[in-house]
């Protein structure tokens, strides 16, 4: 059966950077763990959320975690210099759980906060 891990979190943007997010999920579909991602379907106020949660192959990881990547590296698009930002815990059935942060361009990884253990329950 494999291994699996149980990704959840979200990404804050703004307007062209959600169109620009829904184009990388887009070019990364594959008709399987893409279901995971939950976009607005309209937007309302100034901040846009993107969601992504499922129980994912350890293999397939490296799948979310490049889109991730790609993401991370959107560009600011308003002269506030607000880049795309997020967090996201993955809970794997071996090592335990670690903390996903997007900001500055980048994934930071790292082993989540013992406050977030009752998620591995």
């Amino acid at each position: 059966m494999g291994v699996y891990v149980s990704i959840r979190g979200w990404l804050e943007c703004d307007q062209k950077q959600l169109a620009a997010i829904r184009e990388i999920i887009s070019a990364h579909d594959d008709d399987h763990y893409s279901r995971g991602w939950g976009l607005p379907r309209q937007q309302f106020n100034w901040t846009c959320y993107a969601f992504y949660g499922g129980d994912i192959r350890e293999l397939a990881v490296s799948w979310l975690l490049d889109q991730l990547a790609e993401i991370a590296r959107i560009p600011a698009s308003d002269e506030d210099g607000d880049r795309v930002r997020g967090l996201f815990l993955a809970s794997h059935e071996v090592d335990g759980t670690s903390e996903w942060q997007i900001r500055e361009g980048r994934v930071l990884i790292s082993p989540a906060d013992d406050r977030h253990r009752y998620l591995d329950a």
